[in-house]
């Protein structure tokens, strides 16, 4: 399966699993009188709305470039990623405002055994979908359904505070860990999503790749270095999950275009092989007059044909 259709597949997947869920706990909330339940019945909801979105988004994304964006529609993942990092930060702060007056009227649920059996159920799907979307959004390279990973995981820790609480007031008749425990996930959710804006925000604005990427860049540039050419300017960013490649690129004066153009096209070739997707834009400039050694002594000339037969 190609990496644009296994997104698609996993957007679908997670939709549904955030459909069915959401189902279950509106119906096992208005049956129990649980508000525990329904709370987190909304919760699905939202992550039915968040779906939705990265399922647009993703299919979005991998359209080819057109009139209107000439470089292509990855970004749309980015944009994607922002919004649920602002909707799972809206939704911390819902959890954290209910678990407060939780504590100060210390309401009660009203019949918790149902609830209990619906947050199992809710519990294990969730850690299921998330491990699963992870595995996808790691192969694929994806910002949305890793965003989408990290609302699922939220679940899972939002229903383990619920399902906690709910056994602590069947069997330790505790109802004040509910609220205390809801505090604890929504800090943890608040915090995840901060870190899920800057990271949409560093794609947005353009920000240079992670160090480690560079480096095997570099690395890749470096073996080819030398008699074959030498490079400057390497300037990288991301769209979604294309990554963005350009850098100058000094070749020997002699070589015909011809030439430089089959030897751009070999390096192209080298840096997709390593890097699934890429976008890679090559400056040629030709060396120095004060460098060359002139066309008969240039070991660019000698080495470049044997460099092009094995790139053929």
């Amino acid at each position: 399966m190609s990496p644009a259709s296994a997104k698609i597949v996993a957007a679908r997947v997670s939709l549904s699993t955030a459909i069915s869920l959401a189902v279950l706990k509106l119906a096992a909330g208005v049956l129990t009188g649980s508000l525990a339940v329904l709370s987190s019945a909304v919760d699905s909801l939202l992550d039915i709305l968040m779906s939705g979105v990265n399922l647009m988004a993703i299919r979005q994304a991998e359209q080819p470039a057109d009139d209107r964006h000439p470089y292509g529609h990855g970004k749309f993942e980015t944009v994607a990623t922002i919004f649920q990092a602002v909707v799972i930060a809206v939704s911390g702060g819902g959890i954290c405002f209910e678990a407060v007056r939780r504590l100060q009227t210390g309401s009660q649920v009203a019949s918790p055994v149902g609830g209990i059996v619906v947050m199992v159920i809710s519990l294990a799907a969730s850690i299921l979908v998330t491990r699963y979307l992870r595995t996808v959004a790691k192969r694929t390279d994806s910002s949305a359904l890793a965003a989408d990973s990290l609302h699922f995981a939220m679940d899972v820790y939002t229903n383990l505070a619920l399902l906690g609480g709910l056994l602590a007031m069947v069997w330790l008749d505790l109802p004040w860990l509910d609220p205390v425990m809801s505090l604890l996930v929504a800090g943890y959710i608040i915090v995840a999503a901060v870190r899920l804006l800057r990271h949409g925000m560093r794609d947005l604005l353009d920000e240079q790749l992670p160090d480690e990427i560079r480096g095997e860049i570099e690395k890749l540039l470096g073996s080819q270095q030398g008699e074959l050419f030498d490079y400057h300017n390497l300037r990288t960013r991301r769209a979604g999950s294309q990554k963005l490649i350009d850098f100058h690129m000094t070749v020997c004066k002699h070589l015909s275009v011809e030439e430089a153009h089959r030897m751009t096209d070999y390096l192209e070739g080298k840096i997709a092989e390593r890097f699934t997707g890429s976008d890679v834009t090559i400056h040629i400039e030709p060396c120095q007059e004060a460098n060359c050694p002139g066309r008969d002594n240039c070991p660019a000339l000698k080495v470049w044909p044997r460099e092009r037969q094995r790139g053929d």
